[in-house]
């Protein structure tokens, strides 16, 4: 939606760029379907400001991928945006797509423009002194289930430990990264049978194993399983295993609302991810298609930056039926103060824009130097 004003929208003066590295533990070894240990959470931030000296702040995904990120967003998307009037940022995200559709309509190319478009929508609200959510309609405040996130840990008795301190500290829903049967039989035991079980496998099997496991899927009550099969843009599998009475949740590794219509046709839980989709105005796009089709964004949300205040920032456009992802992990420190599930549940921010305000000491500790 283009902002209103009486004169024209201030140019943009700046587009900065920040690597960041923040450390976390988990109570394990950081295991799972990462190129190497993962103990850090990697974030590119966009911080743009207008020539009145509003700033506006984003995030792109950049997990393992720090560099071509970065060089992605000041490269390829900042001469699209420094010295430049954008009043309507849906537009503009769409014309920059249609600029850059040489590099491909998903990863690296899309997680910059995922970074500058959040931060665009933030300095529109800010400009404003509105929280993102009222730009769109809105009327208040509002708060939604939060699910812990586990990483894998691959072994039982750690899993089960897990689950019980996410319990302890008011988790209602819990999500594992397991692909061993006798792992996700273990946290059911340890959650008991009233708490709602995820399982995320991460590509991990093929449709004839996903499809050999639906017993051990019932038997532990699964309320859905997450990217069960490579590659996860296979939709006539996710299709097969809908068929075969396993609920299935994808999304993350998808991008533009265009590619989730097939999304929102082939399974049961769509979940978007704010830093890899296309920011906030491909999201806003999405969770509409969801509406439309009658189903539930349950929205990827495993960082801590921008891209997650954006998220939360949109919770009162999003049903009373979305959960939220929150990673159940402990960084070394927060960069911004930050909105942690209070009794298992998440609210979005009354503060302008989304709500995104770094800490520059703690900003400066965790960049990575050039």
């Amino acid at each position: 939606m283009p902002e209103t004003a009486s004169r024209p929208v201030p140019k943009i003066a700046s587009l900065k760029t920040f690597a960041v590295r923040m450390p976390f533990v988990d109570g394990g070894a950081g295991t799972g379907g990462t190129p190497s240990r993962w103990h850090e959470l990697d974030m590119v931030l966009v911080r743009v400001e207008d020539e009145d000296g509003h700033v506006g702040w984003g995030e792109a995904f950049a997990y393992f991928c720090l560099e071509p990120v970065r060089a992605a967003v000041e490269r390829m998307i900042a001469p699209f945006v420094v010295g430049e009037r954008i009043d309507d940022i849906a537009a503009w995200n769409m014309g920059i797509q249609k600029k850059l559709h040489l590099f491909g309509r998903y990863g690296i190319t899309l997680f910059a423009l995922s970074g500058v478009d959040i931060a665009l929508w933030d300095l529109a609200a800010k400009r404003q002194g509105l929280p993102l959510w009222r730009l769109f309609g809105a009327a208040e405040n509002t708060e939604r289930p939060a699910y812990a996130s586990l990483v894998r840990y691959g072994d039982a008795d750690l899993v089960a430990q897990q689950c019980r301190r996410a319990l302890d500290l008011g988790y209602r829903l819990v999500k594992l990264h397991e692909v061993e049967p006798a792992v996700i039989a273990r946290a059911r035991q340890a959650i008991g049978t009233d708490v709602p079980l995820m399982v995320d496998a991460n590509c991990a099997w093929s449709v004839e194993e996903a499809k050999a496991l639906a017993p051990v899927f019932r038997e532990n009550n699964v309320f859905w399983v997450e990217e069960p099969v490579f590659p996860p843009d296979d939709y006539a599998a996710m299709i097969a295993l809908e068929a075969a009475g396993i609920p299935v949740g994808t999304g993350e590794n998808a991008s533009t609302a265009f590619d989730f219509s097939r999304v929102i046709q082939s399974v049961s839980y769509p979940q978007p991810s704010m830093t890899k989709a296309g920011g906030v105005s491909e999201f806003i796009r999405i969770t509409e298609a969801c509406r439309v089709a009658g189903k539930t964004p349950m929205p990827h949300t495993p960082y801590f930056g921008p891209g997650y205040f954006a998220t939360l920032a949109l919770l009162p456009l999003m049903p009373a039926q979305t959960l939220v992802e929150y990673l159940f992990v402990d960084p070394e420190a927060w960069i911004a103060e930050t909105s942690r599930p209070e009794g298992g549940k998440l609210r979005s921010s009354s503060r302008s824009g989304i709500g995104f305000a770094p800490d520059p000491e703690v900003l400066e500790h965790y960049a990575v130097k050039s």
